[in-house]
């Protein structure tokens, strides 16, 4: 992890908002760097702000990471992630496209130079089931299938 990250994102709980968006059986994934050796792919989200709504965050989080306006859906699990120095307990939510074009976004608090996103892309599952557990989010690691993960619910510790 680069020590931006850390010093950014670290010794703290952090709430994050983040969307399940599908296309066909293909999923909405980022690409990112800088977060572990590997690139790492994840559904996008973010972290909620002091006074914003969870709805309010993952429309910015999409817009943001992704160039794509969404209508959040049904909420489905929480994943809480604990691995020192990071933190965090993320809600997932259903999302739908109304809007905007894919592209690969910016994330604010990071410098022009030392961005954490590489990419975007609709990845079908089975390439996403394909890429190694540190390159991928834990989640696909509790919801093996398209099945599971379009009726996931409950809380997991990750």
């Amino acid at each position: 992890m680069r020590p931006e990250i850390d010093s950014i994102y670290g010794n703290r709980l952090r709430v994050r908002a983040c969307g399940i968006c599908w296309s066909d059986d293909k999923l909405l994934m980022v690409n990112h760097i800088g977060l572990s050796e590997d690139s790492f792919w994840a559904p996008p989200g973010g972290g909620v702000e002091f006074g914003e709504s969870v709805v309010e965050t993952l429309e910015r989080e999409f817009r943001e990471e992704t160039g794509l306006a969404v209508e959040p859906g049904r909420f489905m699990c929480v994943c809480e992630y604990l691995s020192r120095p990071l933190h965090a307990i993320e809600l997932f939510f259903e999302v739908t496209v109304q809007g905007g074009s894919l592209a690969a976004g910016k994330d604010p608090e990071m410098a022009s130079n030392r961005q954490l996103i590489a990419s975007v892309a609709f990845l079908p599952f089975q390439r996403i089931r394909e890429l190694s557990t540190g390159q991928r989010h834990a989640l696909f690691e509790i919801y093996t299938s398209v099945k599971d993960l379009k009726s996931a619910s409950g809380y997991w510790k990750i």
